[in-house]
């Protein structure tokens, strides 16, 4: 089996920008070139579009750190409040095709620094709502412009890279992500606990309006499709490779958020530790999720194929584990920083998997991966709290979440058949 790097042409050097004026083609970076940048001015774009990532990956996740939290502020029940994770998600599931496919005509830059003012007003939204309704229509709002973010960065960011670079590029714009997870969302989550929940959304607002002045700044500016259309757009849902691909993520990365969605409880409840133990473990998924960032750009750049499989096996594995070692407190660690890698690895290798089964329809392709991985968000704490109410116990939605990973590596299997042989 060969290589399955995505082709996303750019210029003949792999570090251009294209003319503002020459015709676009669908959400594809191969238009002229007007020049080429420098590495340290691609250097400096991928690290301006992963600031959006680290402001998503801060909002999304600390929802999960400060669940009892927020429970209590709004008095509700810890698997009552764990919907509003499911909320944030389908945000994401409707924004994500909806967005790229109405914004496709727009200039991709001004259309990122628009998605990253949508995401701090969502912060906004959640941080001066009060009561259980309000603060799940805040965070549907949230999650609104998070898959269309990755989709149009992810595309800029592989356009200013040669072809056998893109892997790399896409993860570096998801690795504002994973670094949200292990500074982000500890920092904010025990600043959430000290001075109050919603002090954690005021801080994503701050590093939103940052993060969009840093765009601004720093990534070149690049032309929307004047000719799209949202019909042209959405003829990507038609093609099985994409569907299988989206299919996949939804229910074989519910399996890491069905354990991670009560991280908490599991380190109190399980691991008999206290309170303030938990942003330890945030921590540990956040450099799990930074080193498997890393590591998935190469493995995206090596065989996108074979390392979804690998990961979804060693996923399985990784989940089964909590049933017996939960009450280990330095086990628990491990198995939190494990998933964290193999979270990261699953979701930029599928990402590069729908970019590569979109044809032109590139953004569209990466803003599905992140719709398909927040139903797969909202499935597996959905579940979690099914299970936690019958009465199994913290560890119960881990077991879930392995039977999702072998579901998600089922699906994916099944759409490899018939493929034929690389050239």
């Amino acid at each position: 089996m060969t290589s399955s790097t995505p082709s996303l042409p750019g210029g003949p050097d792999g570090s251009t920008v294209v003319d503002p004026h020459a015709p676009a083609s669908s959400s594809s970076p191969s238009t002229p070139a007007a020049g080429p940048l420098s590495p340290a001015r691609v250097a400096v774009a991928i690290v301006a579009l992963a600031m959006g990532g680290f402001a998503l990956g801060t909002t999304e996740f600390v929802t999960m750190g400060l669940l009892p939290d927020i429970a209590r502020g709004i008095d509700e029940s810890i698997p009552t409040t764990g919907h509003i994770i499911t909320a944030y998600a389908l945000g994401v599931v409707v924004g994500a095709p909806l967005i790229v496919s109405l914004g496709a005509r727009l200039p991709r830059r001004e259309l990122a620094v628009g998605l990253v003012l949508a995401m701090g007003v969502g912060s906004l939204a959640t941080a001066l709502a009060s009561g259980y309704l309000p603060v799940m229509a805040a965070r549907f709002v949230a999650g609104l412009p998070h898959g269309a973010y990755f989709g149009v960065a992810s595309l800029i960011a592989a356009s200013l890279v040669r072809p056998e670079a893109q892997g790399r590029a896409v993860s570096g714009v998801m690795l504002g992500l994973s670094v949200g997870t292990v500074a982000g969302v500890p920092a904010s989550t025990w600043l959430g606990q000290e001075v109050g929940w919603r002090s954690a959304y005021w801080l994503v607002l701050v590093v939103t309006v940052v993060t969009a002045v840093l765009v601004l700044l720093a990534v070149p500016r690049t032309p929307g499709d004047r000719t799209a259309t949202v019909r042209r757009e959405l003829a990507a849902l038609r093609r099985p490779a994409v569907l299988y691909a989206v299919a996949t993520g939804m229910v074989g990365f519910g399996g890491m958020f069905a354990m991670y969605s009560y991280v908490n409880p599991l380190a109190t409840e399980e691991a008999g530790l206290a309170e303030s133990a938990v942003p330890g473990f945030l921590l540990a998924f956040g450099l799990g999720s930074v080193a498997g960032t890393w590591l998935a750009g190469r493995l995206a750049d090596w065989d996108v194929v074979r390392s979804i499989v690998g990961g979804f096996v060693a996923s399985v594995v990784v989940l089964a584990l909590v049933l017996p070692l939960a009450g280990s407190p330095v086990a628990l660690a491990a198995i939190v920083f494990g998933a964290g890698v193999l979270g990261s690895v699953l979701a930029v290798t599928l990402q590069v998997r729908l970019m590569q089964s979109a044809g032109d329809a590139q953004m569209l392709g990466a803003a599905l991966n992140h719709s398909a991985l927040n139903v797969a968000n909202g499935l597996g704490a959905l579940l979690g709290s099914i299970v936690i109410d019958a009465g199994w116990g913290y560890r119960a939605p881990s077991a879930v979440g392995a039977a999702l990973a072998a579901g998600g590596l089922a699906i994916f299997l099944v759409s490899l058949r018939g493929r034929r042989p690389a050239a």
